[in-house]
This record gives C-alpha cells, sequence and structure tokens, in this order.
C-alpha cells in the first residue's frame, strides 16, 4: 500500500547545493545579502528560481525578530486617498519599491484623532518593522505614539516640530511656491492671491512662506484657506473674489483645489488667464484635466516614493536618520 504526499518543497540546502555555495551563505542572502560577493549572490538568487524555493516567512520571523511587512499611514480621511490623485501615485511606488525587497505594505488611513490613536496602539504591537507616514498633521498624538515605542519612521513631507527626530522626504514646496509666484509676476500680475494648504502641514506652512518670500506679508484680503481638496479649492475661491474682486491672478497649492477654483472662476464669467491667471502645485492629472489646463509646479512623485523605501530600510537596519529634498519645477501651460 502507499500514499502519496505530493512532491517534496526545496529547502535552503537544496539551494545551496543547485548554487555551489554554504547553507550559510544562503542564510545571508536571504536576510539581507551583506558579506556576500557579487558572484556567490547571484549564484543564489539563481538557484532560488530554479529551484522554486520559497522562503518560511513564519519561521524567518522568529529568526530575525522582523515582521518583513511596513505600514503605509495616510493620515487624512479616507477619502481623500481616493480623490487625491498623488497619494495613488506615492502607494503605487511605494508597494513597488518594497515588493523588490520582498516585503508587504499594509495600507492604514488614520484620519482622525482617535484613528491615529488605535493606529498607533496597531503598529508598535510588532506587526510592522516601520512605518511610511503620509500626510502628518502638526499636533498629532501618532508620531510620538510610534516614536517612543522605537518604531522606524519616514515621513512624506517636512514633519512639522520633528524634523530632526525622524527621517523625511520632500519636495522643496518653499522654492516651488517662489517660482510660480515669480512666473505670474513676469505675466504682469499684481493682485495675486494664495489658496493655501492646511496651516498646520508642512506643504500649507511652506507653500505659503515661498508666496510670502516674493510678495512680501500678504493683504489678508488675497489670502484664503483650503485643505487640499477640489470643494475647498471652490470656497475659498468665492471667498477671494467677495473680499478682492480686483485680483488678476491666484496661486492655489494644490492642482485639485485649482479645479475647485477654476469652476468659481468661470461661473463668475471670469477669463482664464486673461482676466485671472491661475497656478497649481502638484503636475498631478487634474492639472492636464483642468480646461484651460494649469501651469503648475512639479514634484516628482515617484521619486518621492523610491527614497521614502531606501531611508526607511536604512533606518531599519542601522537606525539612522536623514532627510532627502527634491527639486520642483515650473511647468508652463495655458492657465497663465
Amino acid at each position: 500500500m502507499s500514499s502519496s504526499t505530493g512532491p517534496r518543497r526545496p529547502t535552503m540546502e537544496d539551494v545551496a547545493e543547485v548554487a555551489g555555495v554554504s547553507r550559510g551563505t544562503v542564510s545571508r542572502v536571504l536576510n539581507g545579502g551583506h558579506y556576500v560577493s557579487p558572484d556567490a549572490l547571484t549564484a543564489v538568487q539563481r538557484a532560488i528560481r530554479k529551484t522554486g524555493y520559497v522562503v518560511n516567512q513564519h519561521a524567518r520571523s522568529l529568526v530575525t525578530q522582523r515582521s518583513d511587512s511596513i505600514a503605509f499611514i495616510l493620515s487624512d480621511p479616507q477619502d481623500r486617498l481616493f480623490e487625491d490623485p498623488n497619494f495613488a501615485i506615492l502607494l503605487k511606488g511605494c508597494t513597488q519599491a518594497l515588493a523588490e525587497r520582498d516585503i508587504t505594505l499594509l495600507l492604514t488611513v488614520a484620519g482622525t484623532q482617535e484613528d491615529r490613536k488605535r493606529v498607533g496602539r496597531w503598529v508598535t504591537a510588532g506587526h510592522v518593522d516601520g512605518v511610511l507616514l503620509v500626510s502628518e498633521h502638526a499636533g498629532s498624538p501618532l508620531i510620538n505614539e510610534l516614536r517612543a515605542r522605537g518604531l522606524p519612521i519616514v515621513a512624506a513631507g517636512r514633519p512639522i516640530g520633528h524634523e530632526r527626530d525622524i527621517s523625511y522626504v520632500a519636495a522643496d514646496d518653499r522654492d516651488g511656491a517662489r517660482q510660480l509666484v515669480e512666473h505670474l509676476r513676469s505675466r504682469g500680475r499684481r493682485r495675486i492671491a494664495i489658496i493655501t494648504g492646511p496651516i498646520d502641514t508642512p506643504g500649507g506652512v511652506d507653500r505659503l512662506a515661498g508666496y510670502q518670500d516674493v510678495l512680501g506679508e500678504p493683504d489678508p484680503r488675497l489670502v484664503a484657506n483650503g485643505d487640499y481638496t477640489q470643494d475647498s479649492g471652490a470656497r475659498a475661491m468665492e471667498e477671494l473674489l467677495q473680499r478682492a474682486p480686483d485680483l488678476d491672478a491666484v496661486f492655489v497649492c494644490s492642482d485639485l483645489m485649482a479645479l475647485g477654483a477654476v469652476a468659481v472662476l468661470q461661473r463668475a464669467g471670469k477669463r482664464i488667464p486673461e482676466d485671472v491667471a491661475v497656478g497649481g502645485f502638484d503636475d498631478s492629472k487634474a492639472a492636464v484635466s483642468a480646461t484651460p489646463q494649469l501651469t503648475t509646479i512639479r514634484q516628482d512623485f515617484a521619486r518621492v516614493s523610491v527614497e521614502m523605501v531606501r531611508l526607511l530600510q536604512d533606518s531599519i537596519t542601522s537606525g539612522g536618520r536623514s532627510a532627502v529634498i527634491l527639486p520642483t519645477e515650473l511647468v508652463v501651460r495655458d492657465s497663465t
């Protein structure tokens, strides 16, 4: 009488035999490739593909004390994830960069203070090795909670008040704002309004600062606040037209808000750019879907993703902290 138990699963010993190296070399490759020669690394990777070896993640976690998972925390309401195209680009880029390292990304949304506390408890309970933090607001308890547990963190954007505490990757928001406002002035605009982002976020603070670098202390009638949503851009534009009907340009601190601003201006009978020039920020899909297409500031979200993953891996392995500031670029289209 015979029984069939199916084909035997390949082992590390099988990989070592095919690669012509020791089991220890295979183990080092599987745990990051440290102290392995390029030739041995190539041989092991080829042997893994040939044998079909699959890592036992549970056993590996017991040895390495790592989960091989990373949390991507969006510290904003859930609908922002689906409305703002920038988040999707960041999420996709981080997922791809981690997949190349055989690491799983877990998406969590923490849009309220209670959500942030709950997420903070979950991610510090050993479920993940580190956190990619997106759209964090000043004063949130989340960063302090994560830091208190010693969890590696990398933020997208300058973490206000924590610049020396955690790693971050940011576009040069302030310089981008300067470029946009200087462009508007070069087109002869003199009553330039601004629709800011949330003033408790780095983009909200730094883009307003760039506007002020060019124009000095602004006329309060030319400043309105938004929250990066299209609706908030529309509301802010309505406020500006009521307070300063003679404005001839508006710098809107995100393309999505600019869509709302453009709709209000057009309903008010304003021609763009003849009567009012409009500039955005991000160079997202919203910029080219607008009519007319938006002059805007391009930031490289794909590179932001790659750099965030790189810094987080460095922080996990060495505990180091660093910051990367990426340049921005003016993209001129029909709205100015």
